[in-house]
């Protein structure tokens, strides 16, 4: 057991949300069997990990790895104590993930107008509109519903990206309904004084416990801001197993945060997680086999060379 105590200022435990299913393998040009992607969400689970995003219901024509969305939802062996999510950009979407019973739906908005335009061809005003009957559905079903902030520091397009920006974006969903908000740097551009910064203004609409960072790692920088979330108090955080993902926007940018590194920093802080290490180094080498890649986990590859099985 780690005898370490967590700062003060950090909080004493910290919910990890698993998007490596959904966010991670999306982008993968080579189709993912659907048993490896069940087999995936079993292993995180069997790691500790408690809330995972599953899956995407859009349309295949534009995402078509996760055109097997509902049969991999059926073939999970959902775990008491497990919340399962799954992203709805639309109220068809909704319609068709809600006979596969998420326990959440993921809804999103830029903070950059260029990124709303070229991504969804809308305005970020037009596109939280659009969620409102989404929201106002998932919520009547008792489903919750978390919104994601992405660009929230950077844009691939705009530059640099003002915490009013944000803070707009974070009072247009607290307006619909959407109960908890992700701020997301999703081309990996964010330092530690700008992802404050950008949490500040979410935190001016949603309480502490609403609020989490999402971070990429394109310069470095993702585990630096998670340690800066901390000293805010956030206590949420999405992270992908083995560093899984990309953002297609960006040139260069690499993928999400990698959970076994986040893992790693905050048992190092004495900050409970309830995650199993090596059970999710092992999940994290089990996909990257499956997709003949190598792992995108620092903290993975270190212990590897250090204890090779």
């Amino acid at each position: 057991m780690n005898t370490l105590r967590a700062a003060s200022h950090h909080p004493s435990r910290v919910t990890l949300v698993e998007v490596g299913p959904r966010d991670g393998l999306q982008n993968e040009k080579q189709t993912v069997p659907t048993a490896t992607k069940v087999e995936l969400v079993h292993r995180l689970q069997a790691a500790g990990l408690r809330e995972i995003e599953v899956t995407s219901f859009v349309s295949p024509k534009w995402v078509p790895q996760m055109a097997d969305n509902a049969a991999v939802m059926a073939a999970v062996q959902r775990r008491p104590g497990v919340r399962y999510s799954v992203l709805t950009p639309n109220l068809k979407g909704w319609e068709a993930a809600q006979a596969s019973q998420p326990d959440e739906i993921v809804v999103f908005g830029a903070a950059s107008e260029a990124f709303s335009q070229k991504n969804i061809n809308c305005s970020i005003a037009e596109s939280i509109e659009r969620f409102a009957p989404v929201v106002a559905a998932a919520r009547a079903a008792g489903v919750k519903v978390r919104g994601a902030i992405s660009c929230a520091v950077g844009c691939p397009y705009e530059g640099a990206v003002a915490p009013a920006r944000v803070e707009e974006v974070a009072r247009r969903m607290a307006a619909i309904g959407v109960q908890h908000v992700g701020v997301a740097d999703t081309i990996g551009v964010g330092t530690p004084r700008q992802v404050q910064a950008a949490l500040e203004a979410a935190l001016r609409h949603y309480p502490l416990h609403e609020v989490s960072g999402h971070f990429h790692d394109t310069y470095g920088m993702a585990v630096a801001n998670v340690l800066a979330s901390l000293e805010l108090g956030i206590a949420t955080f999405d992270t992908s197993v083995s560093g899984l993902g990309g953002c297609p926007y960006a040139r260069g940018a690499t993928g999400n945060v990698a959970t076994e590194d986040v893992v790693y920093l905050l048992h190092g802080l004495g900050i409970e997680t309830g995650v199993d290490l090596d059970a999710l180094i092992d999940a994290g080498l089990f996909i990257r086999e499956a997709l003949g890649q190598t792992s995108g986990s620092r903290a993975a590859r270190a212990l590897q060379a250090r204890c090779p099985t």
